[in-house]
């Protein structure tokens, strides 16, 4: 019962994100609906494929609430945020590569394909036990938590802030990128991990597996929100938000800095982990490509048009940007990159805070308006105190 009002407690007063968990359950439970029970030419029917893509979407959306987690309430910059999404994926690429058995293209009942390609002639120790839905959904959660917490811990001891911890991370994304492009390394090489089949029985190309990954992803996105929310609104939280604002302050007032920020930014890999194995099933491929310095800055630029600081703006912020880069690589493929950079440098210079910021404020000022307008003459003009 505790834990039930500290879950409400959490959430209540965030307008925004309320609106926002309303909409994503709204479409949890309206686009399964409107896939299958109207019929292909009805103008509110939802493609197949439009549900894999709204799948992705979210998934992205739970990267870049990580990424405010640690950005906009403990003030680290991560630029390498998308190696736990990739590190995600690849932990639930790898059992379904397992899943794939004899009906890949060299039939071989243990090896994935690109093994027997390169004549590997057993599985490396690291792919054992894949072949079990529990261990790699544990894997999920384990691998970039560990490296999100020995590469914290050696940060952090070490006073590692500001710009040079973000290149820090950007580093450990490239370098892990490099590494996972070696076919040596035993992860698909240039190629990664594709041609899966399905996913705990299911076919990965059947419509009810899609729904059933969409209305799943769904589901850990509000999840994750409530969980970032909680943490936010609890002393833990309020910690973070003085160790962003005045680090050296908190440090000397006998907090655990180093502890807290380590806390928390184990936590956000997590939830980015969690999100790149939700993607892999949706997408059908994971490759070294997702390492890329790049994917992780553009998480930023979600967050920045978002509006950092807002958890809620950040899922805004990923769902306006993938939907704008899907129109523009298909209408204006050859200005995609521009038009990212253009959204970014006017988010800077017009939306300092944000779509979410600006809307708040816009409608601050309408009802500080209304608020104005109602008030009668007699309030508006100075008392006979006042002017004594």
């Amino acid at each position: 019962m505790q834990s039930k009002s500290f879950v409400l407690s959490a959430i209540q007063g965030d307008r925004g994100g309320q609106l926002t968990l309303l909409a994503i359950l709204a479409a949890v439970i309206f686009v399964p609906l409107a896939n299958t029970l109207l019929p292909s030419g009805h103008p509110l029917h939802v493609e197949t494929f439009t549900v894999s893509l709204m799948g992705k979407y979210l998934s992205y959306a739970m990267l870049a609430l990580a990424l405010d987690l640690v950005w906009g309430y403990l003030g680290i910059l991560s630029l390498g945020h998308g190696a736990f999404f990739a590190i995600g994926g690849y932990a639930m690429g790898m059992y379904l590569m397992r899943q794939i058995g004899e009906r890949g293209v060299y039939g071989d009942p243990i090896l994935p394909d690109f093994m027997v390609f390169l004549n590997w002639q057993e599985l490396p120790w690291f792919w054992q036990g894949f072949d079990q839905f529990w261990l790699a959904c544990l894997m999920v959660v384990l691998v970039p938590g560990a490296l999100a917490y020995v590469f914290g811990y050696l940060a952090f001891r070490s006073r590692v802030s500001g710009v040079y911890l973000s290149i820090m991370t950007q580093a450990l994304t490239y370098a892990l990128m490099l590494a996972f492009f070696r076919n040596e390394m035993g992860f698909g090489g240039n190629n990664g991990l594709t041609d899966f089949k399905d996913i705990l029985g299911f076919s990965l190309q059947s419509d009810s597996t899609k729904l059933a990954l969409f209305v799943i992803t769904g589901v850990a996105l509000m999840v994750s929100y409530v969980v970032c929310r909680m943490v936010i609104t609890s002393r833990l939280g309020r910690v973070a938000l003085a160790i962003r604002d005045t680090e050296s302050r908190t440090r000397f007032m006998g907090y655990d800095v180093d502890g807290i920020k380590l806390w928390v930014f184990v936590l956000s890999a997590v939830i980015a982990g969690i999100a790149g194995a939700l993607y892999v099933p949706q997408v059908g491929i994971i490759n070294p490509g997702e390492f890329a310095p790049l994917n992780s800055i553009e998480v930023v630029v979600w967050v920045a048009l978002g509006g950092r600081a807002t958890l809620f703006g950040a899922i805004v912020g990923a769902l306006i940007i993938n939907y704008a880069k899907s129109w523009f690589t298909v209408e204006f493929p050859e200005v995609w990159l521009f038009a990212l950079g253009g959204l970014f440098v006017l988010s800077t210079m017009y939306f300092p805070k944000g779509v979410i910021g600006f809307v708040s404020d816009r409608v601050e000022d309408i009802r500080k308006r209304s608020s104005d307008k109602t008030k009668p003459e007699d309030d508006q003009l100075p008392t006979k105190e006042a002017t004594a």
